[in-house]
């Protein structure tokens, strides 16, 4: 139940800000002792990995914070949410993977199915951002871009944590954020319906 959590949150951290829930993973697996990255996903905890998805990091949080380039970068993320919702839940929820070594068992043994559920649940969530943003943007002359950018990247982080310390508070995180997204969709029909010509 706790890695079903743990993965859960996780793949929605990851249809936020893709490189997240990676980047935290990988850093509790190096250096936190209770965290233990099953064999298949150990190469999260290498330097050079960790290196590197902390210069994407740092990429993404700048390019998804500039008005039309969010956009942009959303369309390249539609693959690299997925792909890394996909691999933090096969992670988190401790599927053990012979993908590398072993494509047939991995089929048969259902290892896919932690994999598949993190590609579907951060697909979902990026799919979601990416209605929400453009036409929070048309509505804000682009200003929403930035608070909203950064509202993710918090939710990202706060996900990520619930996920790897306290997975049960993951299902208060996902709650706060599906009442979150339902209140910015009644204030821009709200907006959009006042500034309507009657």
């Amino acid at each position: 139940m706790l890695e079903l959590l743990t993965g859960t949150g996780l793949a929605v951290a990851a249809g936020l800000n893709a490189y997240v829930p990676l980047l935290m993973l990988g850093l509790a697996g190096r250096f936190v002792d209770f965290v233990e990255l099953p064999a298949g996903w150990s190469w999260l905890q290498n330097e050079w990995v960790l290196v590197i998805l902390t210069v994407l990091l740092v990429i993404e949080m700048v390019a998804d914070k500039i008005p039309a380039v969010d956009s942009i970068n959303d369309w390249i993320q539609s693959i690299v949410r997925p792909a890394s919702g996909g691999i933090v839940f096969g992670t988190g929820s401790a599927s053990q993977t012979a993908a590398v070594t072993d494509p047939a068992a991995f089929f048969e043994s259902n290892q896919w199915v932690p994999i598949v559920a993190g590609i579907v649940i951060a697909l979902g969530v990026h799919a979601t951002k990416m209605f929400v943003r453009p036409a929070a943007n048309a509505l804000t002359a682009g200003a929403a871009a930035p608070v909203l950018s950064t509202g993710e990247d918090i939710g990202s982080v706060v996900l990520s944590l619930f996920a790897i310390v306290i997975p049960i508070l993951v299902i208060v995180a996902i709650i706060a954020l599906v009442v979150l997204v339902f209140s910015i969709f009644r204030r821009m029909r709200k907006r959009r319906q006042s500034v309507a010509p009657a």
